[in-house]
């Protein structure tokens, strides 16, 4: 069984997880191979590899849009794992550093303090990732994906209605020390709104609003609801 440092450990099977944390949707062999300038058998390999060690999971779909006899057989594909703590050696435990930092700041002024430090990180990712505004909402909120995945987080826009986007994570940033501390769960809604910002031309962070759920599911994808404020705001089931 590979242990995920091993395979983060190595060139090859990084920069193969690296492509499918870029990608808004589950890899397949032939794109890794296309995308890598190798073999499809030496990219079978290397995703197998990442999926024994975790890190992505193996499913299955038809690619062609058919159903039914005549449709071919499903492609085998595979999709970032959702990603429960950071992939450290030795262990730095960051999670517990930072709840006592926040414990330690004045209880009134603490909720709005964190936020605060959410939006700065999130304008810090912005900066990093080369995020550009755009004109509408929806191209905004895809270049928040995009963006991420740059940095090797990955992202897609699962809906979007009027000035409302549900985008789903499994690698959200700070996923692992929301699972951890699930208090600090501002610091998380301050960098998306941070993000969804930088993205859209005509909103500032004060009229982006912001909701989560998943975050501490197992088995869960992150999926976060991105609203400019005034436009059609919907409400996200089952947040935390």
């Amino acid at each position: 069984m590979m242990h995920r440092l091993d395979s983060v450990g190595d060139p090859e099977l990084r920069a193969t997880l690296l492509f499918a944390r870029a990608r808004p949707s589950p890899v397949t062999a032939d794109e890794v191979a296309g995308a890598q300038g190798i073999h499809r058998n030496v990219a079978r390999a290397r995703l197998e590899r990442l999926a024994e060690a975790g890190l992505l999971i193996r499913s299955f779909e038809r690619r062609t849009g058919r159903a039914g006899p005549g449709a071919g057989r499903p492609a085998k594909t595979y999709r970032v794992a959702p990603e429960l703590a950071a992939i450290e050696f030795p262990a730095r435990r960051y999670e517990v550093l930072i709840g006592l930092i926040a414990d330690a700041l004045p209880a009134g002024a603490r909720r709005g303090r964190l936020h605060e430090v959410g939006i700065g990180f999130g304008r810090a990712l912005a900066v990093e990732a080369r995020l550009r505004s755009a004109k509408t909402f929806e191209t905004g909120m895809r270049r928040v994906c995009a963006a991420l995945g740059r940095l090797g987080y990955q992202a897609a826009v699962a809906d979007v209605t009027g000035e409302t986007a549900v985008i789903t994570t499994p690698t959200c940033p700070l996923r692992p020390l929301v699972r951890a501390q699930p208090r600090l769960a501002i610091l998380d809604r301050g960098m998306w709104e941070a993000l969804a910002a930088a993205a859209l031309s005509r909103a500032g962070v004060d009229q982006i609003t912001c909701n989560t759920s998943g975050c501490r599911g197992d088995h869960l994808d992150c999926r976060v609801l991105l609203s400019v404020r005034g436009g059609r705001d919907q409400p996200l089931p089952n947040a935390s």
